[in-house]
């Protein structure tokens, strides 16, 4: 059997920031380290061209209250969910399990009516409370025709999130049996005005719209401010530990940065003009944002704390919505300096524009990570927009949405698999995530309208 990997988890804690100050956050529990070892790994494999199946039953409870009971069958659920989601396996339906005794233990496992049920993989768990608010959560694959454990994890952590356990597991099975960087893991922001608040002392009546993040699936969805004023165009800087976003807290649009485990806040442009859409570079160093302190709409460079500004357009057309390269050497973006809003890409020292776009009309670009060479748009294709990819290699083009609705706003899972959205297909404004083939949509927000979303690195 493979060595055990003890992994350490801890809950996210955020604070909520309130005029120019952010109330500090908790802090996220510390968890336990531990050495971790080597292990062989061994691959399932499905019959000759196909996915592999694997089935996940709840998790086994070993202990009688309703805390961790219910803990187990979250966990067994929510990583169901997570290994559908990448679309790299084969998964069992769990509404046929009900045929199959439930196991007490790992030694009770009935590996023949999985066999008949047709598993290749079983994923096991099970959840251990080891001291008041802390579990211990082993999991273990199985290769069903062998009866081989081919993967052995235990975690411990807090028992507040549950479904981070499920999230880890998924992402190690992702990684070792596909070699698959998984996005279970990975969180979501966005702009929502679901508090129905309205602006205070504005002179037009507007909905307060604040930062909210989430994880990728949307669950545990939480306010990151506290204003009530505009916060728009959120962005995720690359170690996920803090979002840069343009705010209206001021009544004029600034840059400002939202550290939200240590519920801090931080205005790198200072009030010097008006700027908004800040972009962070892939080493999180510096911002690319819109400015109009030279009194038109220029693409600037900054460092992440505000110093060695460098203008990086020139032109009497309004540049916004930048994107950084995954090498961090050039910065795709939107420029009406052909009549309607396109695509250019410069490079990061202001050389070679290139326009990529000829369209009616195209806006928010977003440049997908390695190994995908490509740019996510949104084009216009009627009355409202599609998404649209166009891939720098090729130069082809496609399109992921068809119409229904209006969509908006595409941001790309870290792996670049997957790409979030804004779509009004169901009535309001509402977050979707779909494969980058425009597969396997799922909707990711309810409440009120929700915008601009953008993927932790």
């Amino acid at each position: 059997m493979p060595t055990k990997r003890l992994l350490s988890i801890a809950l996210v804690t955020l604070a909520a920031g309130a005029a120019l100050r952010a109330r500090p956050a908790v802090p996220a529990a510390p968890a336990p380290q531990s050495p971790q070892q080597s292990e062989v790994i061994l691959s399932i494999s499905g019959e000759p061209g196909a996915r592999p199946r694997y089935a996940v039953p709840d998790f086994i409870a070993r202990a009688g209250d309703a805390e961790t009971q219910a803990a187990a069958r979250l966990m067994g659920a929510v990583l169901w969910d997570d290994l559908a989601f990448e679309r790299e396996l084969y998964m069992v339906p769990r509404d046929t399990y009900r045929t199959i005794p439930a196991a007490r233990s790992f030694a009770e496992i009935p590996f023949d009516r999985w066999r008949e049920l047709g598993a290749d993989g079983l994923v096991m768990g099970s959840v251990e409370r080891t001291a008041p608010g802390t579990f211990r959560v082993e999991v273990r694959l199985y290769d069903v025709r062998t009866r081989r454990s081919v993967m052995a994890k235990e975690y411990t952590g807090t028992t507040a999130n549950p479904r981070l356990y499920a999230h880890t597991a998924s992402d190690d099975i992702h990684l070792q049996q596909r070699a698959l960087r998984g996005a279970a893991r990975s969180k979501l922001t966005f702009s929502s005005d679901r508090d129905g608040e309205r602006v205070a002392n504005a002179i037009v009546e507007r909905d307060v719209k604040e930062i909210y993040i989430s994880d990728y699936d949307g669950a545990n969805q939480k306010r990151v401010t506290v204003t009530r004023k505009l916060n728009i165009f959120p962005r995720w800087a690359p170690d996920a530990r803090a979002i840069a976003y343009t705010s209206y807290r001021r009544d004029f649009p600034d840059v400002f940065i939202s550290l939200i485990y240590q519920g801090t806040l931080e205005n790198p442009t200072g009030g010097r003009g008006q700027n908004w859409l800040p972009a962070w570079s892939p080493d999180g160093t510096r911002l690319c944002f819109t400015s109009t302190r030279d009194g038109n709409s220029e693409l600037y460079l900054m460092n992440r704390d505000g110093s060695n500004i460098v203008r990086l357009t020139n032109n009497p057309a309004i540049d916004t919505s930048p994107t950084w390269s995954p090498g961090g050497t050039q910065i795709a973006f939107t420029s009406d300096r052909s009549g309607s809003p396109q695509i250019y890409i410069i490079d990061a020292d202001g050389l070679n524009l290139n326009k990529i776009t000829a369209e009616s009309w195209c806006d928010r670009p977003t440049w997908s990570p390695a190994p995908f060479n490509e740019i996510a748009y949104a084009s216009r294709t009627g009355p409202g927009y599609d998404i649209r990819i166009y891939d720098l290699a090729t130069q082809e083009r496609r399109q992921l949405t068809g119409g229904q609705g209006s969509n908006e706003s595409p941001a790309y899972a870290p792996n670049g698999r997957h790409v979030a959205f804004m779509s009004t297909r169901t009535g309001k404004k509402q977050i979707f995530v779909m494969g980058r083939d425009g597969l396997g949509l799922r909707q990711i927000t309810t409440a009120g309208n929700n915008y601009t979303p953008d993927w932790s690195k």
